[in-house]
């Protein structure tokens, strides 16, 4: 019945504006009632077909659908419209049938001349003839007899396309249209709307916090719906004033933004609002004076990433590459890069052959002339964070980009790397003589460390013709720390190679330090002051920075205990005691240097309270097939602390000075600690660790002079923040001029 009731009152409705029309309008009316008689099995379909066509599109399409028309649907068609074949026609009609989605049909009041919009699903398109059938068809029962067809608009990216074809007929479930020879596309707006999937929206003012979803976007702005719950009303919400805006999934957090109102609409306890960005420019990291140098290559890789907020893929093209960001191309009119956006899950691919995969942020956006017609925007990304491997090679790749000798973490010879090694005289006559009783254990370790461990390890070589010029290292030995050792260069060189690979340690440490894989808060140095290289290097930047919160050094006296020393060792006390090291003990360690030195050195060596019970990077080591181990033993007299020491067990040669092999101990009271006493503590600490020698570096080294202990040389620890790289680089652009 329902079906019928619905047909008489579209029926009689016609009858009574067709008596008032001219008698052609009349005739072209009673077609259309003509139609709705037919068969009563059609009427029944009427619920099931609007329930079907419910499912092919949602209420915000519709939101955004009618928006777009009401812009553009009776312009002037010879205001920058262009034409539009009839095979083109069909062809964008059976692409909207292929995505399932609508046409726009407006109409005119016969009367008032207002417009009427409706959504129709059109049916695939073989020939002249275009049948659609009903969305909305509770408006169609109700409003359409006092309307006249006028024209049908068809979605195409950022524009509609307007066509006037020929109203063939009409009934309950479709309409039918004979297109015309040509259609005319009409620019719809300057940038296009992206329709967003199921993203949480936050906007917070005043302390006041509303809830809703991101219904679309473009650039420049983002379209919210919000819903409000008493006592709060959208009068709480100043439009004068800024909002922060939150956009957000199960997921994550993607946009976090100060954003003002431009346009709101409300009603009741639902309210639209249109925001934009207050900038256009985010200050991820704090400002460096030093920055990653951006490399043009040949061929440019593409980034393709699915978008958080709409879920669609993208693939855009880079324009210039760092290791730590890089900066991309859009076309305004589909630019979908809002600055502040992270971006999960981004694909760096280079010409389809490898890819890297990593997170990133939308840093900045600006807008670049291209031509009278045409404009194109330029963003900026910063990577967050991405696997170490690929990210090594990335920066391997950079690096070749600048100088084709240079080369990171690459596969050595390592025979041309110990030759080399011998050769500069890095590995000197004494030097030699303390490793080679360990040299096979050595080789081994190098194998390890030199074939695929950039998490914990990285090389840098500047080779010629596979002849090496230059070598310097890092490796990562403390949680948040990498030591810098290992450089030689050859004198046939000249100053070049040795300043190059210390260069590519500069460019790394600019390219990866904000990188979180590779945990770099510190870089550091051991160094000797009669090495004049280092010395200048090192200790001259330390004293032209003059802050040890900044760069500091700390001096150790560096011997051998052995089986000579042991056997003249008398046992320890009975009022002494050498027990594992507690972390109030580390506290009173980190007021005594805070006293004597108040540098970065502690803090570097993961020396400190809060550091005391975390130690990830064993494990780290153990899976790549190395050793290090880390053991804290304080010595007490009477309960009194008077030195801690920290047992380092590394490898052979993972430095060759042996200085990740070693006992370093912090002497906090110079007075009570007699070198006897001394000596009696890594008697005792050999046995634990059941060593017959080892490497010792004795702090502070005013101790050693004191108690007349015999030391073979004094190492000098360099410690930079990496916060402060900047005051670093500054020193060592300077000096470079002169050397």
């Amino acid at each position: 019945m329902r079906g019928k009731t619905d047909a008489l009152v579209l029926h009689f409705g016609f009858i009574l504006v067709s008596r008032m029309e001219k008698i052609e309008t009349a005739k072209e009316r009673l077609q259309l009632i003509e139609s709705y008689s037919q068969n009563e099995e059609s009427q029944k379909a009427l619920s099931a077909k609007q329930s079907d066509a419910d499912t092919q599109i949602s209420s915000t399409e519709k939101k955004v659908l009618y928006a777009f028309t009401r812009r553009s649907a009776f312009e002037d068609k010879s205001a920058k419209a262009v034409s539009i074949s009839k095979a083109q026609l069909v062809n964008k009609i059976n692409f909207i049938n292929f995505q399932d989605r609508t046409l726009l049909l407006n109409f005119k009041h016969r009367k008032y001349q207002t417009p009427l919009t409706l959504l129709a699903a059109p049916k695939p398109c073989l020939d002249d003839d275009l049948r659609c059938s009903w969305v909305e068809h509770d408006k169609m029962l109700s409003e359409l007899p006092f309307y006249k067809f006028e024209n049908l608009l068809i979605p195409d990216g950022q524009n509609l396309i307007r066509a006037e074809p020929e109203l063939i007929r009409m009934d309950a479930d479709t309409i039918c249209f004979r297109l015309p020879e040509n259609g005319y596309e009409v620019s719809s707006r300057t940038m296009r709307r992206h329709r967003c999937d199921h993203i949480s929206a936050q906007l917070i003012q005043n302390s006041s916090l509303f809830s809703g979803t991101l219904i679309d976007f473009n650039a420049c702005t983002l379209k919210i719906e919000l819903t409000v719950d008493p006592p709060r009303t959208f009068d709480w919400i100043n439009p004068e004033s800024p909002v922060n805006l939150l956009l957000s999934d199960a997921s994550g957090t993607y946009y976090t933004g100060e954003c003002k109102i431009i346009r709101q609409s409300t009603y009741q306890n639902t309210g639209t609002y249109i925001l934009r960005p207050v900038r256009f420019e985010i200050q991820r990291f704090k400002h460096k004076e030093f920055r990653s140098q951006r490399y043009k290559i040949t061929p440019s890789p593409n980034i393709r990433f699915p978008h958080p907020f709409t879920k669609q893929i993208f693939d855009l093209k880079v324009i210039d590459l760092s290791g730590s960001g890089f900066s991309i191309e859009e076309d305004e009119h589909n630019a979908v890069l809002l600055p502040g956006m992270i971006l999960p899950q981004l694909e760096l691919n280079f010409a389809n052959s490898f890819q890297f995969q990593c997170k990133a942020q939308v840093v900045y956006r600006k807008v670049i002339e291209a031509d009278h017609h045409a404009k194109k925007i330029k963003c900026g990304l910063a990577l967050l964070d991405m696997d170490i491997h690929d990210h090594v090679k990335l920066v391997g790749l950079l690096h070749q980009a600048k100088d084709e000798r240079s080369y990171i973490c690459n596969n050595v010879n390592l025979n041309e790397l110990w030759n080399f090694f011998f050769d500069t005289g890095f590995i000197y006559p004494d030097k030699y003589a303390f490793i080679q009783n360990d040299k096979d254990n050595i080789k081994k370790t190098y194998e390890r460390l030199y074939s695929s461990n950039p998490h914990i390890a990285r090389h840098f070589i500047y080779q010629d013709k596979g002849r090496i010029l230059g070598h310097m290292a890092m490796i990562r030995f403390y949680e948040n720390t990498w030591m810098i050792h290992h450089h030689a260069a050859r004198k046939s060189a000249g100053n070049k190679a040795g300043l190059i690979v210390l260069d590519q340690i500069g460019r790394m440490i600019n390219d990866s330090g904000r990188i979180y894989s590779l945990h770099m808060d510190y870089f550091i140095a051991y160094y000797r002051s009669e090495n004049k290289f280092p010395r200048r290097i090192f200790g001259g930047a330390a004293k032209r920075i003059d802050d040890p919160k900044k760069c500091s050094v700390d001096s150790f006296a560096y011997y051998h205990h052995h089986h000579k020393t042991t056997g003249q060792a008398p046992a320890l006390p009975s009022e002494w005691e050498l027990a594992p090291t507690q972390p109030k003990e580390l506290e009173e360690l980190e007021k005594f240097y805070e006293h004597v030195a108040g540098g970065l050195m502690l803090g570097a060596l993961d020396l400190t309270a809060d550091k005391f019970s975390h130690d990830h990077l064993s494990a780290l080591y153990h899976q790549a097939g190395l050793k290090r181990e880390r053991h804290f033993y304080s010595l007490k007299k009477n309960g009194r602390l008077k030195a801690i020491v920290t047992v380092v067990l590394s490898d052979a040669g993972l430095n060759l000075s042996d200085l990740t092999n070693c006992l370093k101990v912090f002497v906090v009271d110079q007075h009570s600690l007699t070198a006897d006493i001394l000596r009696a503590m890594l008697s005792a600490l050999l046995k634990k660790i059941e060593r017959s020698e080892i490497a010792v570096l004795l702090y502070p080294v005013e101790y050693a002079e004191d108690q007349a202990i015999v030391y073979e040389k004094q190492y000098n620890l360099w410690v930079c923040r990496l916060q402060s790289s900047d005051e670093y680089f500054r020193y060592l652009n300077r000096l470079l001029r002169f050397i």
